[in-house]
């Protein structure tokens, strides 16, 4: 795990810092057609030794809270589609405690690699996925669906990608054939001051461990 830490301080994130972290995910989405191929392990296990067995996948259904309870996240997700340059809009300025999905991608839970993205700060405080770099591999990552379901994860590993060399496959490809995975990511590294932008991007990448509730359950 990369122990780079993800600035704060009140600084905004502008939009060059997130033109590059929505730049990736939509390269990704145009450059691997279906599922991508899986970058390592076998169908079914975890790459990371110790960490629980894979669930199997579940249907989809929308994603409508995401929880994880080792740094204090507990937020509503909200589906986000394409900008008129093609890349994948954040979530709004004004709602910095909202996670933003990518509505045009995986269903959290079902088959292949699911996207959330979030702010790390604004201008005047810490944003939703301030701690995300502060992860660790074990933590529990939980959606609730629109189902009446909650899909668990468990981190796999934390990464930070320097934005000058970022590989979108690396960072959102999925790892395992068959699994359902998910990653959140925001921006990390230092922050330029020069520059406005962050230099990199945090990712976390987490797969499927277990269901809760079911249809007809509460939210």
């Amino acid at each position: 795990m990369n122990e780079a830490k993800a600035s704060g301080g009140g600084r905004l994130l502008t939009f060059a810092a997130w033109s590059v972290l929505v730049l990736g995910l939509w390269l990704w989405g145009r450059e691997i057609t279906g599922m991508p191929a899986p970058l390592a392990g076998p169908a079914g296990g975890a790459a990371v030794p110790g960490l629980p067995a894979a669930h199997a996948p579940l249907s989809g259904a929308l994603p409508q809270r995401v929880e994880v309870p080792s740094i204090g996240v507990r937020a509503p997700v909200v589906p986000r589609g394409l900008d008129k340059d093609g890349a994948i809009e954040p979530p709004p300025y004004e709602s910095p405690g909202t996670v933003g999905w990518w509505g045009a991608g995986t269903a959290p839970g079902a088959a292949g690699t699911a996207l959330m993205v979030g702010h790390v700060d604004t201008a005047s405080k810490p944003a939703v996925f301030y701690g995300l770099s502060t992860a660790q591999p074990g933590d529990k990552v939980r959606v609730a669906r629109a189902d009446g379901s909650v899909a668990e994860f468990t981190v796999e590993d934390v990464r930070i990608f320097e934005r000058a060399a970022f590989d979108a496959h690396k960072a959102y490809g999925q790892r395992v054939a068959g699994r359902a995975e998910l990653r959140l990511v925001t921006c990390g590294g230092e922050y330029d001051k020069a520059a406005k932008e962050y230099t990199a991007n945090v990712v976390v990448s987490a797969y499927l461990t277990g269901e809760a509730g079911g249809p007809g359950a509460a939210v």
